[in-house]
């Protein structure tokens, strides 16, 4: 299925959208510290998102016969992806949280996620959360109207292997629209057997640009709960992500404040 380019006016809403996201998360950010429950934080983001007159993109969303329970994925070190919040899961001094992020505002979505230091954390983990949002920084740097998806790939994919961390390939980033993953992938990575890695970047493509670094290897696992994605090795992960138009004045990025 061919990308699904956006309108100036779909993009306004886009913003809209985004917006309400990159505010949900900053909230979020502020209230991470160790002794409060992943469940706490994901109450405060729903009800800010429906505060802002839109919905939560992830409570509902199907996966086959999936369905995910709550409004904002939290992953706590080792976890690299749709980690479930819970009342029960308690933030300690030293972890990382990944907190991912929709909001639906008049049938359009933001999506973006942030790695956040909870307490004090070790200089390793630190700089394992700093090459991760580089690697975004580098990634929406080097898309250009005219240019290639391969180009993203690449940028995204030497900063983090420059930097001695692996990527992981299983999971990557994805148009965005009305629905929350459309045409395309954006692979963290070069990959030859990927049909799009040519695809040319147009005015009115919105892409969800979101590497994901592992301090160990690429390799992951899927939990029992069949949402949870942990590294294989049990080492640390993180993964920041932005929703990002290119528009005929360049590239924009949505999902800030």
């Amino acid at each position: 299925m061919a990308p699904i380019l956006k309108e100036a006016w779909e993009l306004q809403v886009m913003r809209r959208a985004g917006s309400i996201v990159a505010r949900t998360l900053d909230l979020v950010v502020s209230r991470t510290r160790p002794g409060v429950s992943t469940g706490e934080l994901d109450r405060l983001a729903e009800d800010f998102i429906r505060s802002e007159g839109a919905v939560p993109t992830f409570k509902g969303y199907r996966v086959g016969t999936k369905v995910f329970p709550a409004s904002i994925c939290t992953s706590i070190n080792e976890e690299v992806v749709h980690g479930i919040p819970s009342p029960r899961r308690l933030l300690k001094e030293g972890d990382i949280l990944s907190v991912d992020c929709g909001a639906t505002y008049k049938n359009y979505i933001g999506d973006a996620a942030v790695t956040i230091p909870v307490g004090k954390i070790s200089g390793a983990a630190m700089r394992l959360i700093e090459a991760t949002r580089g690697a975004l920084v580098a990634g929406i740097a080097a898309i250009r109207p005219g240019g290639k998806l391969r180009d993203i790939s690449a940028a995204v994919q030497d900063y983090s292997e420059k930097r001695g961390y692996s990527l992981v390939k299983l999971y990557c980033g994805h148009g965005v629209g009305q629905k929350l993953h459309e045409e395309p992938q954006v692979p963290n990575y070069v990959s030859e057997a990927y049909e799009n890695m040519n695809l040319k970047l147009k005015p009115g493509l919105v892409l969800a640009i979101e590497p994901m670094l592992n301090e160990g290897g690429e390799e992951v696992d899927e939990l029992e709960d069949r949402w949870t994605v942990v590294t294989r090795d049990r080492k640390l992960s993180a993964h920041f992500e932005h929703t990002v138009a290119i528009t005929d004045a360049g590239t924009q990025i949505l999902t800030l404040p």
